[in-house]
């Protein structure tokens, strides 16, 4: 076996940014806010106790999803992210089935944007950068995207439902590179989580890992701030 070291690609200037989307760019806001949308479709007497459990138990249903679904099976098709859902719903505090329909109805309405997104894609389109989307969705986020004013201020979006793979597969992270049309070294992704949005980086892809943030701002101008001081 030989002993040389590996030949790894050396990192030019950044020439696109590849964003995942949820936590990263889009938040997708509070329990209460979610469940409160619900019982306006759906109404349904909540005690002070239920509404503090179900509010709970919803802060949290997408980390018990990683457990349940620890593949991230549910981003390959609307309906296994529907089942997945419900599966999880069934499972925690006492909820009547046309509240539980109505939380998975609404569940898009009450994602928004974070205040520092739109400006940091446009400063990036400004800078000359190329921008894509890529996500481990298995819900129509595009609707999303075209509501919050995403939609024009990027050049490709690249959906585990739409090409069949789930971060980390490397797939999914060359297929997004595809999109841009770049190597890996010319590249930068940014998401949320060390393990999904880390899976490019033994591409050579540089990957930058912003903590979930509670509030309107998520800290995005260090994108923007680390790009153009890469390529200064």
């Amino acid at each position: 076996m030989s002993n040389s070291p590996q030949a790894w690609p050396t990192p030019g200037p950044v020439r696109g940014v590849i964003f995942d989307i949820h936590s990263t760019l889009v938040d997708q806001g509070s329990a209460p806010e979610w469940l409160d949308a619900a019982l306006a479709v759906a109404p349904h007497p909540l005690t002070p106790d239920q509404r503090r459990e179900l509010v709970a138990f919803l802060d949290r249903i997408w980390e018990g999803a990683r457990v349940a679904d620890p593949g991230s099976s549910r981003d390959l098709s609307f309906e296994a992210h529907s089942r997945v859902f419900h599966e999880l719903i069934a499972a925690g505090p006492s909820v009547d089935r046309s509240l539980a329909n109505a939380l998975y109805d609404v569940m898009l309405d009450c994602w928004h944007a974070y205040d520092d997104t739109v400006p940091t894609l446009r400063s990036l389109r400004e800078a000359g950068i190329a921008i894509c989307l890529l996500s481990n969705a298995g819900v129509p986020i595009r609707t999303v995207l075209d509501r919050e004013g995403i939609t024009p201020l990027i050049d490709a979006v690249v959906l585990s439902y739409e090409v069949g793979c789930v971060k980390p597969d490397h797939r999914i992270f060359r297929a997004a590179l595809s999109a841009l049309g770049l190597e890996a070294q010319d590249a930068l992704m940014v998401g949320d989580n060390t393990n999904d949005d880390g899976g490019g980086a033994s591409l050579g892809l540089r990957t930058l890992i912003l903590p979930r943030t509670t509030g309107r701002v998520h800290g995005l101008s260090a994108v923007t701030a680390l790009v153009l001081g890469l390529n200064a």
